[in-house]
């Protein structure tokens, strides 16, 4: 038989030239990405922020470093952090085998990033990636747009709801219009029935009503709106609203439902089929009640006859009368 070998395995032997941690971080690591970046940055800000005096305190910039790459690796919590200090070779040779406490990294975030100083060091990230060639500052994009999502299992638009929303919308539109002929003189003729034609109609009679009196319309907190800006925005509401159940029923055409996700799909319809008492097998029904089992010392059952195999005898001769 060929004799295993095995590497050599020494945990508490000396080395004669120990070795650097920073051999066990590989060349192209993102942690090296990080800490170059960072010693490029100017953080007198936070620099200014430390009084002189007293015990020497841990360097801003080892700490910066820290908090930074912790947060790339989705690390938030400074227990953690300063447990990593301590564990992980990469935490290790960023920090220079520095290891700070979790209040320090605490009281760091909470008093030196803070009155707009991280912000600070973000802004220079930018800027250095512009000079850099790698984002352009030509346009900025500020979008709070809400999108429906669409993954979920609630993407079914049903033709029947549909319709149900929208004769209870064109009931609240004809009362509104009721109530815009009163308010504001007007005369709107759409015979009791409401129509997106009728609503324009009506929405242009109010912004002439708006140009003539020159009524200003307001937004924010503080403002006070008029009522015809009230009632424009309500009846824009409306508009939108109609024009969304329009299309969700031109979409659905003879279908009673599409899927949002795929507007060709339909949600299958359940077959009812119908039956008669010719088709209906009778199952005998038996008296059951509380079945007390004995085991013995392999747990097995040692009263089978009396329980399981009355039950079944009394099964058997009911289906045989049947």
């Amino acid at each position: 038989m060929t004799k295993v070998l095995y590497k050599s395995y020494t945990q508490n032997d000396f080395l004669l030239f120990p070795p650097c941690i920073g051999d066990f971080i590989p060349e192209n690591h993102p942690v090296r990405i990080v800490n170059a970046i960072l010693d490029n940055f100017d953080i007198s800000e936070i620099e200014s922020t430390y009084k002189g005096g007293g015990t020497t305190s841990y360097h801003p910039l080892m700490l910066l470093k820290v908090v930074v790459y912790a947060y790339l690796t989705n690390v938030y919590s400074g227990r953690r952090m300063a447990s990593l200090l301590e564990e992980n070779v990469i935490f290790m040779w960023l920090s220079g085998m520095n290891r700070p406490d979790f209040r320090t990294i605490n009281r760091f975030r909470s008093e030196r990033l803070a009155d707009g100083r991280f912000e600070s060091i973000f802004r220079q990230v930018v800027e250095l990636l512009h000079d850099e060639g790698l984002i352009s500052l030509d346009v900025q994009y500020i979008d709070g747009t809400k999108i429906e999502s669409v993954a979920n299992k609630y993407t079914f638009v049903w033709k029947k709801s549909v319709t149900k929303h929208q004769a209870r919308l064109f009931e609240k539109i004809v009362s509104f219009i009721e109530e815009c002929e009163t308010m504001y003189g007007l005369k709107v003729v759409y015979n009791g029935k409401a129509t997106l034609h009728t609503m324009k109609r009506l929405r242009k009679k109010l912004y002439h009503i708006k140009k003539e009196e020159q009524i200003t319309f307001v937004h924010g907190i503080g403002h006070r709106k008029s009522p015809l800006q009230k009632s424009i925005e309500t009846l824009e509401g409306y508009i939108s609203k109609l024009k969304e159940y329009t299309r969700h029923l031109h979409i659905c055409g003879k279908r009673n439902s599409y899927s949002k996700t795929d507007p060709d799909a339909t949600f299958p319809t359940p077959v009812i089929l119908a039956v008669s008492e010719e088709d209906f097998i009778p199952i005998p029904s038996t008296n059951t009640g509380v079945v007390e089992f004995e085991y013995d010392e392999n747990h097995n059952i040692t009263n089978y006859d009396e329980t399981i195999g009355a039950l079944w005898d009394e099964y058997m001769a009911d289906y045989e009368r049947l």
